[in-house]
C-alpha cells in the first residue's frame, strides 16, 4: 500500500541588499519550482466506474491513490479498504478505514469497514466502537446491527449478539445475511439443529447468495442429511468442488459439530 508523503515547502526570505534590486529576482527564481509542480487530479467518473469492475488488487491500488489525492473523497478510502479486505489484507483494510475516519469522522461506510476488517482478522473487539457509532448514526441500517451481532458473538457477548441480530431482522425481515450469521453462530456453539432452519429461511430468500446455499448444505450434512446436502452441492458447484466438499463432510460426520463449523469458516461480515 502506498504511503502519502507530506511535502513541506520552505520559503527563504532574503534581505534586500543595501543598493540595487536583486531581491525580487531571487524571489522569482525561488518560486519557479513551486509553479512547475502540477497536482494530481482525481480520476474521471468513467475511470472510476471501470476500476469498480476490476480485480481486487487493481482496485486496491487505484482507490488508495484516489484517497491520497483527495482524503475528503467520501468513496475512495472506503473502496480501498473493501478491496484490501477481499485480498485478505484485513489489518490494512481496517487501518485504511480508520484513516478515512480521521478526516471524515461522520463517514458511516468507513465505520462499517472498520468493523468488517477487525471481524475478518479475528479481533472484533477493536471494531465494536465504530460499529456502535454507525448504528447510532443510522438505526434503520440493518448492516450495522448485523455486523454488531457478529462482533459481539466473536467477543463472547452472545446475549448482545442475539439482540443485535433480532433488531437487524426487525429492520430487514428475513435478510439472508443476518440469518446466515445467526446460523453460523449456532454452529460454532455445536447447535447444528438450530442452524438448519435459519439457513433454510435464508436460502429461500430471492437475494440468497451461493455462500448461503453452501452453508445450508454444510448444516444438512452435519445433521446427517447427506443426500439432500449432496443434491444442493451438485446443483451449485462443479463436480470436483462438490466431491471435495462432500468428502470433507463425510470425514467429519462423527466429529464435534463446533469444531466442524469452525473448520468450515468463520462468522461472516453481513
Amino acid at each position: 500500500m502506498s504511503r502519502t508523503t507530506a511535502r513541506i515547502a520552505t520559503i527563504a526570505l532574503f534581505a534586500a541588499p543595501l543598493f540595487g534590486l536583486a531581491a525580487p529576482a531571487v524571489a522569482q527564481q525561488a518560486a519557479a519550482p513551486a509553479q512547475a509542480a502540477t497536482p494530481r487530479a482525481p480520476a474521471s467518473a468513467e475511470a472510476r466506474a471501470a476500476y469498480d469492475r476490476a480485480d481486487p488488487l487493481s482496485r486496491s491500488v487505484f482507490w488508495t491513490e484516489q484517497a491520497e489525492i483527495n482524503p475528503l473523497d467520501p468513496v475512495a478510502g472506503v473502496k480501498a479498504a473493501q478491496a484490501m479486505r477481499e485480498l485478505g489484507r484485513y489489518q490494512e483494510a481496517a487501518d485504511m478505514a480508520e484513516r478515512v475516519l480521521l478526516v471524515q469522522p461522520a463517514n458511516v461506510e468507513a465505520m462499517l469497514e472498520v468493523g468488517r476488517g477487525h471481524i475478518a482478522r479475528g479481533h472484533a473487539f477493536y471494531g465494536v466502537a465504530a460499529l456502535e457509532k454507525a448504528r447510532d448514526a443510522n438505526p434503520r441500517d440493518w448492516r450495522a446491527w448485523s455486523l454488531l451481532g457478529t462482533a459481539y458473538e466473536q467477543v463472547r457477548r452472545s446475549q448482545d449478539a442475539q439482540m443485535a441480530w433480532a433488531q437487524a431482522l426487525a429492520v430487514s425481515p428475513d435478510n439472508p445475511d443476518v440469518l446466515t450469521n445467526m446460523a453460523i453462530s449456532a454452529m460454532t456453539r455445536g447447535d447444528t439443529a438450530a442452524a438448519e432452519p435459519l439457513l433454510r429461511r435464508a436460502a429461500a430468500q430471492p437475494g440468497a447468495s451461493l455462500k448461503v446455499r453452501l452453508n445450508l448444505a454444510m448444516a444438512l450434512g452435519l445433521n446427517g442429511k447427506m443426500a439432500e446436502a449432496e443434491q444442493m452441492m451438485r446443483r451449485d458447484l462443479p463436480p470436483d468442488a462438490a466431491d471435495r466438499n462432500l468428502a470433507w463432510l463425510r470425514a467429519r460426520a462423527g466429529s464435534a459439530a463446533a469444531d466442524q463449523a469452525r473448520t468450515w469458516g468463520s462468522l461472516q461480515g453481513g
